[in-house]
């Protein structure tokens, strides 16, 4: 049986219901975003064909702060000539190992040139979010089991969903546009007579990035991603690393209200990078937890082996 201890209970409700509301902040979310932009953004490409990006990021949120929430996320994207880009995403949300959620997504965007070096795709992604919820031997610390009928059943719901997106770049700067969830859903109607809802709200991206020269060894990189959803303030997150020798790169962001982060990433290869965020939590939630942590792993496989021999232009996003 699980035992849950009363702190754990509290944390799992609140962070539910939270996502639940419509006045909340609903999507995961990731600190290195930037490098996640295939999951937000359906139109996100790299126009590197015969290169297939492969990327897998883990956030632990909240360390400490029994039933936070742990969000997993991989995506592969190639394009297959120089308009056409396709992709795949799956994020696994995870809250007190009660409340689990996927998402499974197929990304196409349509790259079209905007001058001589710019670019600018539209993208729709398709897929099906699987929710569930599962109660069975929900125990209090008083070794009671819950007579709460909010719990008396397990919810284990399919529900289709749509994205769009725009997304304007070159090889030092990107704008971006999206709403990776287009259709509202309401994963609970009615339960044993007490109307409850929890709606799933469409969020909207904004994000952008800029890449300065400062000297051929060194470059600073300045990012923002503002998301923004019915009844709730808008979250801003603000990003500014430095590049050093295309290899290191490390930097500060703020999550308006929320937190402060540090960030660290390696290139251990031209194909290879892996990277490391920290979360100081600087809301009231300070006080119940360590902060969270974030890793990811992005890989680029030369599918028909064509970029051998000679260095392809290097991409900083």
């Amino acid at each position: 049986m699980k035992k849950l201890n009363i702190y754990k209970i509290a944390a799992l409700l609140s962070i539910t219901l939270l996502s639940f509301q419509s006045f909340a902040q609903q999507d995961p979310q990731f600190t290195q975003y930037m490098y996640n932009m295939s999951v937000i953004n359906p139109a996100y490409a790299t126009a590197e064909e015969g290169i297939l990006n492969l990327g897998g990021f883990y956030r632990t949120q909240w360390v400490g702060f029994e039933g936070a929430p742990k969000t997993g996320s991989f995506f592969a994207h190639t394009p297959i000539n120089d308009k056409i880009e396709l992709g795949l995403s799956f994020t696994n949300d995870n809250i007190g190992d009660i409340v689990n959620e996927n998402n499974v997504f197929a990304d196409f965007a349509y790259v079209l040139p905007v001058g001589v070096e710019s670019k600018i795709s539209f993208g729709v992604k398709a897929g099906f979010t699987f929710f569930d919820a599962i109660f069975d031997d929900f125990v209090l610390q008083s070794g009671n089991v819950s007579t709460d009928v909010a719990f008396n059943e397990n919810i284990s719901k399919a529900f289709p969903n749509i994205g769009i997106g725009a997304f304007f770049f070159s090889n030092n700067y990107y704008l971006g546009l999206s709403a990776p969830n287009m259709l509202t859903t309401k994963h609970i109607e009615n339960e044993n007579g007490i109307k409850a809802t929890g709606v799933q709200d469409i969020h909207f991206f904004f994000t952008g990035g800029y890449i300065f020269d400062i000297n051929p060894n060194l470059k600073f990189k300045p990012a923002f991603m503002a998301k923004a959803v019915k009844g709730s303030p808008m979250a801003m997150d603000i990003t500014a690393n430095v590049l050093v020798n295309e290899k290191l790169e490390a930097g500060l962001g703020y999550r308006l209200g929320d937190a402060v982060s540090a960030l660290v990433n390696f290139r251990i290869t031209p194909d290879l990078k892996i990277g490391y965020a920290y979360d100081y939590t600087t809301s009231n939630l300070g006080n119940f937890n360590s902060g969270s942590h974030e890793i990811f792993i992005l890989f680029n496989v030369d599918l028909f082996g064509f970029k051998n021999g000679y260095d392809r232009s290097p991409r900083f996003f």
